[in-house]
């Protein structure tokens, strides 16, 4: 019976190192981020104290949506940190 010739493989070569040093976070990020968390607690705590008519009159309780939604912004914006 005949023998099967052998299959030569290549050798491993390992992928390059990355020679990237440590990443920097952009210059706005951190002010935005917690002008963001900061300026919803503001809208939320406004919004109790003056009776859900400010600080924009008309929409009533959506004021309190408004506050969360920068909040979770801000929160948003963490992920990108490094």
């Amino acid at each position: 019976m005949p023998e099967s010739r052998s299959r030569k493989k290549p050798a491993y070569v390992p992928p390059p190192a990355k020679a990237d040093g440590p990443k920097v976070n952009p210059r706005w990020l951190v002010p935005v981020m917690l002008g963001l968390m900061v300026l919803g607690l503001l809208w939320i705590v406004a919004t109790y104290l003056l009776g859900a008519e400010y600080p924009i009159p008309g929409i009533g309780q959506w004021n309190l949506a408004i506050g969360f939604a920068l909040i979770i912004a801000g929160f948003a914006l963490t992920t990108r940190w490094h």
